[in-house]
């Protein structure tokens, strides 16, 4: 079967739990073309390729059906799913939702060093077009901006989202990083203003240019499609 044939070349990441490691694992197999649209998902192949249990590749189904990989059929197994386009880009505008609401409630906290912290990490993304370099300086830049929100609920749906791509980001969709660094600076615009309105819209405008990237992504590895029937 399709499985056998492509785990040679996919290595799972090394994750803290095993859970977390079958699902990063089971995205990469789908992504890769592993395993197809439609195809039922080997549980026990799975966990024997990994050495653990059928315990985490359970729990790794639950959280890959909340993301949209997979769908269990009651009595037959979990299936995967083709990803329509709009599902895509609704994950996406929903993150850029989300972080203007975070870059809000960080204008209203006023903290003091904010804006120069992120000005620095802007400016140093604006001079690396490394993927590995860009992905770092990104998750500092947008976690500093959550973390001066302050709302335990903000990183409660922020970790409950699924950025889709399995993989590192930045280089798997190496055009998303051009507009990640022009809107870092527009970023720290909008805060140093105090600019709401700019700054939701800075970031509602960039991640929906993601989500259409990660669209052509899909596409690409042909995971495209209206969907498996439930």
């Amino acid at each position: 079967m399709a499985l056998e044939l492509s785990t040679d070349g996919v290595r799972p990441p090394a994750i803290r739990g095993s859970g977390d490691q079958a699902a990063a694992y089971i995205r990469q197999l789908i992504f890769e073309g592993g395993l197809r649209p439609g195809e039922r998902l080997p549980q026990d192949l799975i966990a024997k390729s990994l050495g653990i249990s059928r315990i985490p590749v359970r729990e790794a189904i639950v959280a890959l059906e909340r993301e949209g990989w997979l769908t269990t059929k009651f009595h037959h197994g979990a299936f995967v799913n083709a990803f329509d386009e709009d599902t895509i880009r609704d994950n996406y505008e929903l993150f850029g939702l989300v972080y203007g609401l975070a870059s809000r409630r960080a204008i209203h906290r006023n903290e003091p060093d904010l804006t120069t912290r992120l000005g620095k990490i802007a400016r140093e993304t604006a001079k690396t077009d490394d993927p590995t370099e860009v992905e770092r300086l990104a998750i500092s830049f947008h976690g500093l901006i959550v973390e001066a929100a302050h709302s335990p609920r903000i990183r409660l749906v922020l970790r409950a989202m699924s950025a889709l791509v399995p993989g590192p980001f930045f280089e798997l969709v190496p055009n998303a990083i051009a507009p990640e660094q022009q809107s870092m600076a527009a970023i720290v615009r909008a805060l140093k203003k105090g600019d709401e309105q700019r700054v939701t819209r800075e970031y509602a405008r960039t991640l929906k240019l993601q989500g259409d990237f990660v669209v052509e992504l899909f596409r690409q590895h042909d995971l495209l499609g209206s969907g498996v029937d439930n």
